[in-house]
């Protein structure tokens, strides 16, 4: 993928780099627009929103859906991780984000967790749950009539790697079609092929209303996408823009991603070198009694680690020992979750057979290494995490 960024990006270059689509519409936004309603097929005939992250695309949503509804809640969802500028923390219902500001207007519902049911006993019951919570909240403190749009990542990342069925994100359309609800799915970290599929609702078989598109969509670059119907983006022109928003570069190498993803077979090999990984991950179970659970879909993994198995006490300190003796065996892993107790494994696309196994034997020593006592309490001192 690289390659055909760099590639894309330097004949970009030869030809020129306007800043963005403020005051001129350049050739590769248009192409790149194309390509990505091509991919993310929604309800209504769509346009394209060019920002340069996540963070502002969902900002520049929530502004969107409100204005264009006149409705002034948004629901999301508790653990949910939709940006860091100050409206998309608040649309965020992660715990490292608590100590922001909340513009009141965003309600947060419970999000299904398989491993850690909060509603009822067994997951099954638990998603059923959480859409019951959802119901009541659109008939109390976030009214219905008054809601313009549901939020939801089809895999909670920075959540703890939570991936409901496909019963729950159908639950959510039916309630959406039902009380004249716009369906938004933010795709940002999950999206672009890591699950196996280009997005990662599309397993459940739901059609959204909009789509929210970023990380990977530039190859590198700064780039990230709304997908909507026309008459949510065009609604009012300059309430989300940016000088440099579509530019010719991050569009250019936007393309090359989308190119790179189809040509190089991205798709089906997240999907088995993911299962590969899976495999592998649940065998440190019966090495590792850190190891609680493991889950998640294609390329997008997450390992958590407990201190008592029976009572799945999060590990967190634990947690953060393993990162870091991991990188210090030359494996970069991440810890996400509520209680910071989720190891991320999001690995390039490219990811080979052979490297996964690689990743699976150095984690394997990391957590042996953490379990022995092999690694100090103060190595963590310049290792804060979030």
């Amino acid at each position: 993928m690289e390659h055909r960024a760099r590639a894309a990006i330097e004949a970009q270059l030869e030809r020129g780099t306007y800043a963005g689509l403020v005051s001129a519409v350049v050739e590769p936004a248009v192409e790149l627009a194309e390509r990505l309603i091509e991919l993310a097929p929604i309800r209504e005939s769509a346009k394209v929103w060019f920002g340069h992250s996540g963070s502002d695309a969902n900002e520049a949503l929530a502004r969107l859906v409100r204005r264009a509804t006149g409705r002034p809640h948004i629901l999301t969802f508790v653990g949910a991780y939709h940006g860091a500028t100050d409206g998309s923390a608040a649309l965020s219902g992660h715990s490292a984000q608590a100590r922001y500001a909340d513009s009141g207007t965003a309600t947060k519902a419970p999000f299904p967790n398989a491993y850690r049911p909060s509603l009822a006993a067994d997951p099954e019951r638990d998603e059923a749950a959480c859409l019951a919570a959802v119901e009541e909240l659109l008939t109390t403190t976030c009214p219905a009539a008054e809601t313009a749009a549901i939020l939801v990542e089809p895999i909670q990342s920075d959540g703890g790697i939570l991936a409901p069925s496909p019963a729950f994100l159908q639950g959510l359309e039916a309630i959406c079609r039902r009380e004249g609800i716009l369906l938004a799915i933010d795709e940002v970290k999950v999206g672009m092929g890591r699950t196996g599929d280009w997005l990662g609702h599309q397993a459940a078989g739901v059609t959204p209303d909009l789509v929210v598109l970023g990380k990977a969509l530039g190859g590198g670059l700064p780039l990230s996408a709304v997908v909507g119907p026309a008459a949510i983006l065009d609604v009012e022109p300059a309430i989300a823009l940016f000088t440099t928003a579509g530019n010719a570069l991050s569009c250019a190498a936007g393309l090359a991603s989308i190119e790179a993803i189809e040509a190089d077979g991205m798709r089906d090999n997240a999907r088995a070198v993911g299962d590969r990984l899976v495999a592998g991950l649940r065998g440190l179970t019966g090495r590792h009694p850190l190891v609680g659970d493991v889950r998640g879909r294609g390329l997008v993994l997450g390992v958590e680690l407990v201190a008592d198995r029976a009572a799945k006490t999060p590990a967190g300190h634990e947690t953060a020992k393993v990162c870091f003796r991991a990188a210090e065996l030359g494996l970069a892993v991440f810890y996400v979750g509520m209680e910071s107790n989720v190891l991320e494994i999001t690995p390039p696309l490219c990811l080979r057979a052979a490297e996964a196994d690689e990743g699976v034997a150095i984690l394997d020593r990391a957590l042996d290494d953490v379990e022995q006592g092999r690694v100090a309490d103060d190595a963590l001192a310049d290792y804060a995490g979030w």
